[in-house]
């Protein structure tokens, strides 16, 4: 019975790990073309003027353009530039073919004046390239003169559509200082548009929106929610795991985004998948290490209200990782500005955001898997087993994969 046991268990952690590699090898053919977010700070320097400084994919912004524009001679530059990832050979491509990105981005990007026409644009300087979160993005600045001064300004994005094919789910994240407001608003396919006249509560619904989407699209952090939640046994442990991760997260997210603390995208990435196969990886080295006595997780110590050490430590672990994760979540913003009330309570509704499909996870994961865990404890531990092995592999491929990205 135990070899049984104890062979039953070492399969299912072997077959889930041979699986989540090959899910994840596979996947990462086609993780470029998912989804993408473009960046803009606007500003006023005269009531008649405003300045968008847009930040845009680089590989992305020459496929596109040169696609609508039928610009051949863009398309085999600027490929050949980012395959060679040489930034200077990037910024001439663009600079070589400055007439079909501008025609492309300001066909799909404008601003117009409340009640007046359209602001007409004209480029300010030449291109930029910056890595953001290890990918090359454009920088672009558009001047847009207004034919008369107006109260208010509207906004428009229309950029990487899903008719284009290239992505889907596109974001604008637009920070701005204009007509005596500043705040901050996601545009996307439901909602390509906003004017700087909108109240504090429509920019904290459109913060809480797109905290909560975030999480839901950032894969990555959901795998290091399930990685908790198939590592507790019970609802304590969750509680307890989930609060830190929080807390943590918490602390870094608001002191990145708020300028306070800088970390490289390309420091940041590769931890992040580094820590959720370290979690999911601990849970099965405790399977591994009790081998035919594993099924005694699932239902040893359920009154218990105590920590034992290695739930101490698996604390201590979630607390470093959250902190690393709380600085990925602030790169999603791209915000760039002065401290104020105002934006740190859009800070904070950002990250209600992301807690409450967190705790929603955890709501549905968790219940299942406990009276999973109580019905049948060696499926229970199958499947807790089985999720923490697929996690794990996961983690390790994209920590290989981000750190020889770069």
């Amino acid at each position: 019975m135990a070899y049984r046991v104890r062979h039953r268990i070492r399969s299912i952690v072997l077959a889930a790990a041979t699986v989540g590699v090959l899910l994840v090898t596979a996947a990462s053919a086609f993780a470029h073309g998912f989804s993408s977010v473009v960046y803009v700070d606007a500003t006023s320097p005269a009531r008649e003027h405003v300045r968008a400084a847009l930040g845009l994919e680089y590989d992305l912004l020459v496929v596109s353009a040169a696609d609508s524009e039928k610009d051949d001679a863009l398309f085999r530059a600027g490929t050949a530039a980012f395959e060679d990832r040489d930034s200077a050979e990037q910024t001439a491509a663009l600079d070589a073919h400055a007439g079909s990105v501008l025609a492309y981005v300001t066909r799909r990007f404008g601003v117009t004046a409340k009640g007046a026409d359209a602001c007409t644009p004209a480029r300010d300087g030449g291109f930029r390239i910056q890595q953001r979160d290890g990918v090359p993005y454009a920088l672009l600045v558009l001047d847009y003169r207004c034919p008369e001064a107006a109260d208010a300004h509207v906004l428009r994005s229309e950029l990487f559509p899903n008719s284009e094919g290239y992505v889907r789910d596109t974001k604008t994240i637009v920070t701005y200082d204009l007509d005596l407001n500043t705040g901050s608003a996601s545009l996307d396919a439901r909602q390509p548009s906003f004017s700087t006249q909108q109240s504090l509560l429509e920019q904290f619904r459109e913060f809480f929106r797109l905290g909560a989407e975030h999480l839901l699209t950032g894969i990555d952090h959901i795998l290091f929610l399930l990685a908790l939640i198939a590592g507790s046994r019970r609802l304590r442990e969750i509680v307890l795991a989930a609060t830190t991760f929080t807390l943590a997260h918490s602390v870094t997210f608001i002191l990145a985004a708020l300028g306070v603390v800088h970390v490289q995208a390309s420091l940041v990435e590769p931890v992040i998948a580094l820590s959720i196969a370290v979690v999911a990886g601990l849970y099965l080295w405790r399977i591994w290490r009790r081998g035919s006595h594993a099924t005694d997780l699932e239902t040893v110590g359920q009154g218990r209200l105590g920590l034992d050490a290695a739930g101490r430590t698996r604390l201590a672990v979630v607390f470093c990782f959250g902190l690393v994760h709380g600085l990925g979540f602030a790169s999603a913003l791209g915000i760039d500005r002065a401290w104020s009330w105002t934006l740190l309570s859009s800070l904070f509704v950002f990250n209600l955001g992301i807690e409450s499909v967190q705790l929603g996870i955890i709501l549905v994961v968790f219940p299942l898997l406990a009276l999973l865990r109580r019905r049948a404890p060696l499926a229970g531990l199958s499947a807790t087993g089985g999720i923490a092995a697929v996690v794990t592999a996961t983690g390790l491929v994209w920590f290989v994969q981000r750190v020889m990205q770069g």
